[in-house]
């Protein structure tokens, strides 16, 4: 048994698949073409007590740790889910934790409850159009003025953007791009705050995703997040979590589409055959799954080892970029063995696909993650 195999974790797996088969497989599609996912679903989820996984009960969650959360991603897209869906229902997933982490009741109280109970939608904004990747270089400045911060910038990229009640905002507080930053919790509805157009993307189409625009926007000074300046390290700190998730959703779609392509070569037959009685389709989908769960293999081991509080900060950017790799790699031979149905957006495979593209983007580009592992081993 692994430290991810418990019977507590076990039972957590077929609670978050009998929420997928219920609630999410029949409405999929129609969330896909509508382009995000229906408020209900927060609260739903929350009510059975997925929503807050991973958050302690002393703020309204559920309890459990990180690996708990990687149980509930795994079995959601193993079941037929998708990684934008991962998204849009678990977007407080990096909205809230800064919040959490520095301990402020009223903050707590007024927007991490809410949102883990499922009756706000929160989201973090840290991406600016022309900063990319540089979060020290974050341009949009808060100027404070008496109990007021005053901000004026914007931020791309957003997502749940669209549906979101509150968004965690990286601001600079002393020189746009000076590297000093605070986090300020801005409200929709603030006067001079815009939520921008939905941006069309290649996959995660049910996830929302916006541009958000700060001119003159007042912020109350008790809306920050910690002490001023310190935004920054508060960011930092968050990203293990954030890119094993997407490590997560990266293996458990291979996953997926290993189970899709295996059962399509069964039931295919070309030239009087099933595909699966060749060796070459044979060997193919053995190697799509040896990648597949050496991936899962290795993020679990990451995993466990930043569960137990070790600085592991070359190992998450490697595991992230191995799960990738894995997941471009098997989405690309399930979609070319499902032939032309692969092809169809009727198909789960296509969807995959498309999903599966920004994984090597989001938290950190391939690159960024390659830079991290060459300072880690002293290059």
């Amino acid at each position: 048994m692994t430290i991810v195999d418990t019977p507590e974790r076990r039972q957590l797996r077929e609670l978050t698949r009998a929420f997928v088969t219920r609630e999410v497989l029949p409405h999929l599609a129609d969330w896909e073409r509508a382009g995000e996912v229906p408020r209900s679903l927060h609260e739903t989820a929350a009510k059975i007590g997925l929503l807050g996984i991973g958050f302690p009960e002393k703020v309204g969650g559920s309890g459990g740790d990180l690996l708990d959360s990687i149980v509930v991603t795994e079995e959601i897209i193993r079941s037929g889910g998708s990684s934008g869906l991962v998204a849009a229902l678990f977007t407080h997933g990096i909205a809230l934790p800064h919040m959490v982490a520095a301990g402020n009741d009223d903050l707590i109280d007024r927007y991490v409850r809410p949102t883990l109970a499922g009756t706000m939608i929160g989201a973090l904004a840290i991406t600016e159009p022309d900063g990319g990747s540089d979060v020290a270089g974050i341009r949009t400045f808060a100027r404070l003025d008496g109990d007021h911060y005053v901000v004026n910038g914007s931020k791309t990229y957003i997502t749940s953007g669209l549906r979101a009640d509150f968004v965690t905002t990286a601001v600079c507080t002393v020189l746009p791009g000076s590297g000093a930053l605070s986090l300020l919790v801005i409200e929709k509805g603030t006067p001079g705050f815009t939520v921008g157009r939905r941006l069309e993307k290649l996959g995660w189409h049910c996830s929302d995703t916006a541009e958000l625009s700060f001119v003159d926007v007042r912020v109350p000074v008790t809306n920050r997040i910690g002490p001023e300046d310190t935004g920054f390290l508060a960011i930092m700190q968050q990203f293990a979590s954030e890119r094993l998730s997407l490590a997560t959703q990266a293996y458990a779609t291979a996953q997926r589409c290993v189970e899709l392509a295996a059962t399509w070569c069964r039931d295919r037959s070309t030239f009087g055959r099933p595909l699966a009685s060749r060796q070459l389709v044979r060997h193919r989908l053995a190697e799509m799954h040896t990648r597949a769960e050496a991936a899962r293999a290795y993020v679990h081991d990451v995993a466990e080892r930043v569960a137990a509080g070790q600085p592991v900060v070359t190992e998450v950017a490697m595991a992230k970029n191995v799960a990738v790799a894995a997941c471009d790699h098997v989405v690309d031979a399930a979609l070319q063995l499902h032939g032309g149905f692969g092809y169809l957006r009727d198909a789960e495979v296509e969807r995959h696909y498309r999903d599966a593209r920004i994984l090597g983007i989001g938290g950190g580009t391939t690159e960024i993650m390659n830079e991290i592992i060459a300072k880690g081993i002293g290059l």
